[in-house]
């Protein structure tokens, strides 16, 4: 697998190292209570042009909702797009809305997301857009022929989430048996009766898309590719599963036999069981994996790289009866690895793709997954525990065909580490393998070196850790059900001092 590379006018095109930044959308400082595509977002390819960085890596952009904690890897679609990141300066300059249409600034400019405060005063924005997008015809042959060109899985989305609305959110396996089973008599007579609510969908997609097309063709024209992030399994309560229930393990009524998760281990005595309905494997290779297919397509026309989470589901997964309440009780499945990536090569050609290999792999999944090309990930914040020689995220110990992160999203940040978390033993490792001391002020810059001096042909830092910010900044914490994905970085932070000291450690060890 070959990573692309973003090649400034003075960078040697024969150079594989690079570096970028990790940001979700929603971390953005805006004055209407989220990060949205709008003059930020350019703001910060900016940041990382002039830094010298070459990515901008972002969480899932699939939509999210309070009842699953807001996560972005809990979704009702693999396809579709979070409305919440649709940009209102862009929308008053494009016609859609006025000025008089804007939410109060004063109660959402925050340096935290409030999901609930924001949903709502989005609503009431989008409903004046699309009464003025009906009245007055606006980009209207753009829109057409985005309903065209995203038909497949537009159309069901759209009357997803509308007869969802209409059942005040009921997950779709308690809807009456006409609308939960599909029935095109159902469907058609609530089409009809709510084709306007299904077109205000349609609508809100069009709108995203539109301008997530335009702020990656800005960050390409600036030589920063875009780096997406796809969760490798999706929500029960999801598009997805509703429409093709044959490619889940599901019963007749429609609902898991085995769910999703990962067995018990040092971390957990009784695992982690996540819920997600598991695939049908060999139903999807009768299908030659049409539906994975035409995933990675779509996520490889909005991305320059794709991340997929927990990548060894594509070698082996843990299935649990669903009648388990933890994930004690499973057993290994096998997937046909082989013929699944031999079609999606067959169809996508080179696949640019990290794998997310964290946790307790067997040899026979890290073999498989070292032979398939594709780069893994190696922590930073995991490198100091055990033995310097054997621990695998200790730079020293991998090599080039690697993506090094000083921590990710699911991690605290370096400076949170450092003061919180990191023990005697792991202290200690660290002032052996520096060979120098180390304190809270410049820890954070420590591990950016580290990362950038390591020999992974990619490094990517989360913002937080540039910034050297602490435990209270961070992005979630794993098996909490609330206070997750909120984190802003104020408008101000992203100073002189800082775009310099970026640039001088990336120049430095040629990543530029």
């Amino acid at each position: 697998m070959i990573i692309p590379n973003g090649l400034g006018k003075k960078r040697n095109r024969n150079n594989k190292r690079s570096s970028g930044v990790l940001l979700h959308i929603s971390s953005l400082p805006s004055e209407y209570g989220i990060g949205d595509l709008g003059p930020r977002a350019y703001q910060f390819v900016d940041f990382l042009s002039e830094s010298k960085q070459l990515y901008w890596q972002v969480l899932p952009l699939n939509p999210t909702e309070p009842f699953c904690g807001n996560s972005p890897y809990s979704s009702p679609s693999a396809f579709a797009a979070n409305t919440l990141f649709i940009s209102f300066d862009i929308l008053l300059k494009d016609g859609y809305i006025s000025k008089d249409d804007f939410p109060s600034a004063a109660s959402l400019f925050s340096d935290k997301v409030h999901f609930e405060e924001v949903i709502a005063s989005r609503q009431k924005v989008f409903d004046s857009a699309f009464r003025n997008f009906i009245n007055k015809k606006i980009k209207l042959r753009d829109f057409e022929d985005f309903l065209k060109s995203n038909a497949s899985w537009l159309d069901d989305y759209a009357l997803f989430m509308t007869i969802k609305s209409e059942m005040e959110g009921a997950i779709w396996t308690s809807w009456p048996q006409g609308f939960r089973d599909r029935e095109e008599s159902s469907l058609l007579g609530f089409a009809e009766a709510h084709s306007e609510q299904i077109l205000k969908e349609k609508f809100l997609q069009y709108l995203f898309y539109s301008q997530w097309d335009a702020l990656k063709s800005y960050a390409n024209s600036k030589n920063v590719k875009m780096i997406g992030d796809i969760p490798i399994y999706v929500s029960l309560d999801s598009v997805d599963v509703w429409k093709q229930n044959e490619i889940f393990q599901l019963d007749e009524n429609k609902r898991p036999i085995f769910v999703a998760g990962v067995p018990p281990d040092y971390f957990s005595q009784t695992g982690q069981r996540w819920g997600n309905p598991v695939y049908n494997w060999e139903e999807l290779k009768e299908t030659n994996f049409e539906w994975w297919i035409e995933r990675i397509r779509f996520n490889l026309k909005n991305f320059d790289i794709i991340r997929i989470d927990h990548f060894r589901g594509f070698v082996d997964y843990w299935a649990i009866p669903v009648q388990e309440e933890t994930a004690v009780n499973g057993h290994w499945e096998q997937v046909p690895t082989d013929s699944f990536f031999s079609s999606l090569k067959k169809s996508l050609g080179d696949l640019p793709i990290i794998a997310e290999d964290l946790g307790m792999l067997s040899y026979e999944v890290k073999a498989k997954i070292e032979s398939l090309g594709f780069p893994g990930m190696k922590i930073l914040v995991f490198a100091f525990n055990g033995n310097l020689n054997e621990n695998p995220y200790v730079p020293n110990n991998f090599g080039e065909n690697a993506v090094v992160y000083t921590g990710t999203h699911d991690n605290n940040t370096v400076v949170g580490w450092f003061k919180e978390e990191a023990g005697n033993e792991a202290k200690i490792n660290l002032l052996k393998f520096l060979d120098r001391e180390v304190s809270i002020k410049n820890i954070h810059w420590e591990f950016i070196e580290m990362a950038m001096n390591s020999k992974a042909n990619l490094s990517i830092i989360p913002l937080q850790d540039i910034l050297g910010l602490g435990s209270l900044q961070r992005m979630n914490i794993p098996g909490t059900p609330s206070g997750n994905w909120e984190w802003r970085y104020p408008p101000n932070s992203l100073t002189s001092d800082i775009k310099a000291k970026l640039a001088e450690l990336t120049i430095n060890y040629n990543r530029f």
